[in-house]
């Protein structure tokens, strides 16, 4: 293993499964089991379980925890009750995004509970407390202390009630939470995910998470790594930190303005996302589906038919679920309307396409 890399504490159950290991976001993390498309379709129609554990957990508390996190977060939390889960961003003053995270509203008073990007957790903690400076706050990275666990897919919430007897989840709608006592520790389970179809978090101790991934490998879920992951995310047309939102690309630009509540009296970036609102905004991300079975990959340019230039690819595949292939791309602003032709390099050959909706696969679960 490479130096300086950490481990999560499935680290061991991943390779007495002969999972494929590779770095990814200063963690040893698995890519895949058997195939990529094996456990992708596992979600698609079953149940699926990931390891997580490398995500980043801060605990925001203080008298003026509200007034702070509504400062630094894009969405609105004054809107939130107890149990509750909005998805946002956290943004430099340009715009530009510092990271797109989830915030949970504790049951406790003045407390909120944050989960970040692994590849984040130092950048963001460090900019969180520079920010904290003249509110009444503690701003808490316990990352160390929590363990994660996703079961996604159809079939989840039955799994995590007869496997892992968390009877509590039926009662929890999209993006709500609740806590569950366990003489070994508090867990949180979240029902939330990373890939289009109905599924849980859960945040436990390290050793609780191995015993549930245990009792789930034995009951015959499907454990999956981050190739799907990313496969699944970006069919349901979910950003991923890095290629779709970063420094130079703003929720805005993402398509993510909904995320970002211009009523509220300030966050920090406001300003910046409101002149791209009014016109500032130079480039805009899309969805594209070629006329093709090439793949598009990161990097890949983006042009019209005579050859010019408009745009790059960020993420890129050939469907799994679709059988289509398909892109995101960060693209001048006058070709993003839907419908629009455009045409992707794939080394010395281009390939006919139009911008469609960047939500490529439509998942049919309700709660």
């Amino acid at each position: 293993m490479e130096e300086n890399l950490q481990i999560t504490p499935l680290y061991d159950c991943h390779l007495e499964l002969g999972a494929k290991m590779s770095p990814f976001a200063g963690f040893m993390m698995p890519i895949q089991y058997s195939d990529i498309t094996a456990e992708h379709l596992a979600v698609r129609n079953a149940v699926g379980m990931f390891d997580v554990s490398h995500m980043g957990e801060v605990l925001i508390t203080g008298s003026e925890a509200d007034k702070y996190v509504n400062h630094i977060f894009t969405n609105d939390i004054r809107v939130m009750t107890p149990g509750q889960v909005l998805y946002g961003m956290m943004l430099y003053p340009d715009g530009g995004t510092v990271d797109d995270l989830l915030v949970y509203k504790c049951f406790e008073p003045d407390a909120f509970f944050l989960v970040i990007n692994a590849s984040n957790i130092d950048k963001d903690v460090a900019w969180m407390k520079e920010q904290a400076q003249g509110f009444d706050v503690v701003v808490d990275n316990q990352s160390p202390k929590w363990a994660q666990l996703a079961v996604q897919g159809p079939d989840a919430e039955k799994t995590v009630i007869e496997v892992l007897g968390l009877k509590e989840a039926a009662e929890l709608s999209f993006y709500t939470f609740t806590n569950v006592d366990n003489p070994v520790g508090r867990i949180i389970l979240s029902r939330t995910g990373y890939t289009g179809e109905d599924g849980f978090e859960i945040y436990a101790t390290p050793a609780q998470t191995v015993e549930f991934w245990k009792m789930l490998l034995a009951a015959g879920v499907v454990p999956c790594g981050l190739g799907c992951r990313d496969t699944l995310r970006f069919e349901a047309g979910l950003p991923l930190y890095g290629d779709e939102l970063s420094p130079e690309i703003s929720p805005v630009m993402a398509g993510l303005g909904m995320f970002c509540k211009m009523d509220k009296d300030e966050f920090i970036g406001k300003e910046a996302l409101q002149a791209q609102k009014d016109g500032a905004l130079k480039r805009k991300l899309v969805g594209i589906e070629i006329e093709d079975r090439a793949i598009p990959r990161a990097g890949y340019p983006v042009e019209l038919e005579d050859g010019t230039e408009v745009g790059i690819v960020t993420t890129g595949y050939h469907s799994i679920s679709l059988d289509k292939s398909i892109c995101f791309a960060l693209v001048d602003k006058e070709f993003a309307a839907l419908d629009t032709p455009l045409w992707i390099r794939i080394r010395k050959r281009v390939f006919p396409g139009k911008v469609v909706k960047k939500r490529f696969y439509q998942t049919k679960y309700k709660k």
